[in-house]
C-alpha cells in the first residue's frame, strides 16, 4: 500500500485550514452572509466527532443502514446517534425518535429520509445545533424544476442555521483517518484504508468505481467524498480543506464542472505553492460549451480548451482516464520531483525503449545523449552486446547477473543530463523477489526519481514494490506519461515564483458594445501593447491625404459597429501603394460594406500603415464565464479559427508564463524562423502578451472580448495591426 494505515488507527494532529474566505454561493446565493462558519462546517463534514443518522434502519445492509454497519466496521470512535421512531435500538445503540431527543451534540448528520421531508430535517438539525450535513437523499435538482426548489428550500434552512450541506443526491464521504464512514456506498463494504491520496468526486458511481480501482492498487485513500449536486458544499470547498491537512501528499478530483473558477485557481496556486499536487479527470473534452462571440477569441475558447491552459498554468495535472490519473497519483506519492526534462531509459528490450523514447518527445520530455564519463561506465557494466547508450538496452543478461540492472539504473542516474529514470521489464514472476531486492537497493542509493514499468507483473511484485513506496505502473507509455506530468509540475512551480504585473483599471467607454477603432487603439497604448498608426478618414480625399501622410503602401478597413469582421464584408484593402489606389479602395470598400449589410452605421474607413512582415500571431482576452479574465495566443490570420492553434491562461500573467505560452504552440518553431526567415523578436511578444493580460484583468469585468488579430511578430518588434474590443456597461 501506499503510506497506508488502517482506519481505526486515529489521529489527533489535525492542521487547521489556513484559508477562509468568502466563496460567491450557486446562483447567486449570498453566502458571505455567513462566512464565520464556513470553515467551521467543512471541517465538521471531513472529520466530524459525533455523527446523527436521520432515516437509520435496523436492516444494516439497505442502503439507509449501511452507514451504520460502516462506522462500526471501521472503529468510528465518536459519537453514533441514529435516528428513526421506529425503533428503540439498532445495532446495540439507542436509538433515537427525533433530532431533538438526541443527548449530546450533532457534529455531522446523515440525512437519508424522503425528499419531501428533508427540509423539516435540516430546520430541526439547524436547532440542535448541528453543523453540517450530508444529504443521501435523491429527487431535487436532477430532477427538474420541482426538485429545483426543494433544493434551494433546504440550503435556505441550513443557512439559516449556519450549517454546511454536502449533497443532495450524494454517495457522501469518507475519512479514512478516523473510520468516518459517512456513505452508503459499496466501497465501504471493503478495508477502508487510509494513505497519503485524497479523492474528490462529483460523480457517484464513477467515483465508487475509481476509488475501488485505487484500493487494488493498494493505494490509502486519506479522504473520498462525492459532492451530489453541490447544492451548497462544492469540490473546490471539500479541496480546500482536504489539503490543509499535512498528510495528504496528492489530491485527486473527477470533475464534471466547476462552480467558482476563481476560487480553484487560488487553491491551486496555493497547493502549488505548498507542493500538493492536484490531479484531474475532467470529462466535456468537446468544444460544445464554446459560445457564439463576436472575437477569434471568443469564439475559441471553448471551456475544455480554457481548462486545459489555467490548469497547466496552476500546475493541475490533468489525466485522461481513471487509470491514468491513479498511475499519476501514485507517482506524486511516492516520487520526488525531478530538476529537469531528461529522462533516462533502461529496459530489457531495445523495442520498449525505442517506443518510449517516441512518447518522451511527443510530451516534451528530452532523452539526451548520456556523456563520454557515463557511457564508459555503463559499458563496463553492460554485456557486451548490451546498448550503452539512452535508451539503455541491458537485454536478458541482467536475470543471471543482476548487479547489471542495479549499477546500470544508479549509473545513469548520476549522468548530469538525466533527471528522471524509467525501468521497463516485464513478467520475471519466478526472480520477483529478487528484483525487488535491487530495486530496494536502488531506492536507498539514489536521490533522483525513478519509475518501474513491469508489464504483466506479479501481485507479489506489484505488492513489494508499492510496500516500499516505489512506483510502478503496467506499460511504457504510461510510465512516460507519469515522468512528463512530475517534469511538468516542477517547471509550474519554477514558473510560480516569477513576478506577476499589475495596473489600475484603464478608463473604458461608458457604453456597451465595440469600441471604435481609433479609441481602441489609445488604450491599446497606453497599456503598453504595440499597434500601427491609424487615421480615421470619411472622403475618398481625406483617405488619399491621410495616407500620404502615413507613408505607402497603406490599407483601408472599414469602420462600424455593425460589422465587426471586415474581411467578411470586403471591407479590407492591403498593400495600396499610391493616391489613386486609395481612393478607388475608399469607394470599394464603402459600397460592398453597404450590399454586405445595407442598415450598418458607417463611420468612415481607417488607414492604417501596412506593418512589416513577420509571423502572424494572434493575441486576445475575455471575459470567461468560469475563470474570469483570461488570455490567449496563437498562430493568427486569417486560418486561426480553422487551424485552432491557440492557448489560454489565466490573467495575468508572468513573463515566464507567457513564454511557455508560446512554447505550447503546435506552430512555435514558426517564431525561430523558417526556410532561412530571421526569427521573430520573441521578447517583444511576450511583453506584449503579459501587458495584454494586465490589461485584461485590470479591465475586468467590463472587458468581454479582445481582439488582436493578426499582430505580427517580426525581427523588430511585435505590432497589433487589427484589433477589436468589445465592452460590457460600467
Amino acid at each position: 500500500m501506499i503510506g497506508g494505515r488502517l482506519a481505526g488507527e486515529v489521529y489527533d494532529d489535525r492542521k487547521q485550514s489556513p484559508v477562509s474566505r468568502a466563496v460567491e454561493g450557486i446562483a447567486g446565493r449570498l453566502r458571505q452572509q455567513w462566512v464565520p462558519v464556513m470553515t467551521e462546517g467543512i471541517r465538521a463534514l471531513i472529520n466530524p466527532s459525533s455523527i446523527a443518522i436521520l432515516g437509520a434502519s435496523a436492516n444494516l445492509e439497505k442502503l439507509n443502514g449501511r452507514t451504520l454497519q460502516y462506522l462500526q466496521r471501521a472503529g468510528y470512535g465518536g459519537a453514533i446517534y441514529p435516528v428513526n421512531p421506529k425503533y428503540d435500538g439498532i445495532a446495540g445503540l439507542t436509538c433515537y425518535p427525533d433530532v431533538a431527543s438526541i443527548p449530546g451534540a450533532i457534529d455531522l448528520a446523515i440525512v437519508a429520509i424522503p425528499a419531501r421531508h428533508v427540509t423539516a430535517a435540516i430546520a430541526a438539525l439547524g436547532e440542535k445545533g448541528a453543523r453540517a450535513a450530508v444529504v443521501f437523499s435523491a429527487g431535487f435538482a436532477e430532477m427538474g424544476a420541482d426538485g429545483a426548489a426543494l433544493e434551494a428550500a433546504i440550503v435556505e434552512a441550513a443557512r439559516g442555521h449556519g450549517m454546511r450541506l454536502c449533497g443532495p443526491n450524494t454517495l457522501g464521504l469518507i475519512n479514512g483517518f478516523t473510520g468516518a464512514t459517512a456513505t452508503f456506498s459499496q466501497y465501504a463494504k471493503g478495508p477502508i484504508v487510509a494513505g497519503p491520496v485524497a479523492f474528490i468526486t462529483q460523480s457517484g458511481a464513477f467515483g465508487t468505481a475509481i476509488a475501488a480501482l485505487a484500493r487494488l492498487r493498494g493505494m490509502g485513500l486519506g479522504y473520498v467524498v462525492n459532492t451530489g449536486n453541490e447544492a451548497d458544499v462544492t469540490l473546490v470547498d471539500v479541496m480546500d480543506e482536504i489539503l490543509a491537512d499535512e498528510r495528504i501528499r496528492v489530491c485527486t478530483a473527477y470533475v464534471e464542472g466547476l462552480r467558482d473558477g476563481p476560487a480553484f485557481l487560488e487553491l491551486a496556486g496555493t497547493a502549488l505553492e505548498r507542493g500538493q499536487p492536484i490531479i484531474v479527470l475532467k470529462v466535456g473534452r468537446g468544444d460544445a460549451g464554446a459560445r457564439a462571440a463576436a472575437s477569434h477569441t471568443g469564439a475559441l475558447a471553448g471551456e475544455d480548451r480554457v481548462f486545459d491552459g489555467v490548469a497547466r498554468q496552476k500546475g493541475i495535472i490533468r489525466a485522461r482516464n481513471e487509470e491514468q490519473m491513479l498511475d499519476l497519483a501514485e507517482a506524486f506519492a511516492a516520487c520526488p520531483l525531478p530538476q529537469g526534462p531528461g529522462v533516462g531509459i533502461i529496459t530489457q528490450s531495445g523495442g520498449a525503449g525505442v517506443m518510449m523514447a517516441d512518447r518522451a518527445e511527443e510530451l516534451g520530455l528530452t532523452v539526451p545523449v548520456v556523456g563520454e564519463a557515463t557511457r564508459a561506465k555503463l559499458g563496463e557494466v553492460l554485456p557486451a552486446f548490451g546498448t550503452a547508450t539512452n535508451p539503455v538496452d541491458m537485454t536478458g543478461q541482467f536475470i543471471a547477473e543482476p548487479a547489471i540492472l542495479r549499477d546500470g539504473v544508479k549509473v545513469l542516474l548520476e549522468d548530469p543530463g538525466i533527471h528522471i529514470a524509467i525501468i521497463w521489464l516485464e513478467l520475471m514472476e519466478d526472480y520477483a523477489e529478487q528484483m525487488l531486492a535491487i530495486f530496494r537497493d536502488i531506492r536507498d542509493s539514489v536521490d533522483k526519481p525513478f519509475i518501474i514499468s513491469w508489464v504483466a507483473a506479479s501481485d507479489e511484485a506489484l505488492d513489494g514494490l508499492r510496500d516500499m513506496g516505489i512506483c510502478v505502473v503496467r506499460g511504457g507509455e504510461p510510465a512516460i506519461d507519469a515522468a512528463a506530468a512530475l517534469a511538468g509540475y516542477a517547471e509550474a512551480r519554477r514558473r510560480a515564483v516569477a513576478p506577476v504585473a499589475s495596473a489600475k483599471a484603464p478608463v473604458l467607454p461608458a457604453e456597451a458594445g465595440p469600441v471604435p477603432t481609433l479609441q481602441a487603439a489609445e488604450i491599446l497604448r497606453t497599456a503598453g501593447i504595440s499597434v500601427v498608426n491609424s487615421v480615421l478618414t470619411r472622403s475618398a480625399g481625406e483617405a488619399a491625404d491621410a495616407a500620404d501622410k502615413i507613408g505607402y503602401p497603406v490599407a483601408l478597413k472599414i469602420e462600424s459597429p455593425d460589422i465587426l469582421h471586415k474581411t467578411e464584408a470586403g471591407g479590407v484593402r492591403l498593400g495600396l501603394g499610391d493616391a489613386g489606389a486609395v481612393e478607388a479602395a475608399f469607394a470599394e470598400i464603402t459600397a460592398d460594406a453597404r450590399t454586405y449589410r445595407p442598415d450598418a452605421d458607417i463611420d468612415g474607413v481607417v488607414v492604417q500603415k501596412m506593418g512589416s512582415d513577420g509571423v502572424e500571431m494572434v493575441l486576445g482576452a475575455r471575459r470567461d464565464p468560469v475563470f474570469g479574465p483570461v488570455v490567449m495566443v496563437g498562430l493568427g490570420g486569417v486560418l486561426v479559427e480553422v487551424m485552432g492553434d491557440v492557448v489560454f491562461r489565466s490573467a495575468p500573467v508572468s513573463r515566464a508564463e507567457a513564454d511557455a505560452m508560446l512554447d505550447d504552440l503546435q506552430g512555435v518553431a514558426l517564431l525561430a524562423g523558417v526556410r532561412g526567415g530571421e526569427p521573430a523578436d520573441r521578447e517583444a511578444l511576450v511583453e506584449m502578451i503579459c501587458a495584454l493580460s494586465v490589461f485584461a484583468a485590470s479591465a475586468h469585468p467590463r472587458l468581454a472580448e479582445l481582439d488582436l488579430n493578426p499582430v505580427l511578430a517580426g525581427p523588430d518588434g511585435a505590432v497589433a495591426v487589427d484589433w477589436l474590443m468589445v465592452v460590457e456597461k460600467d
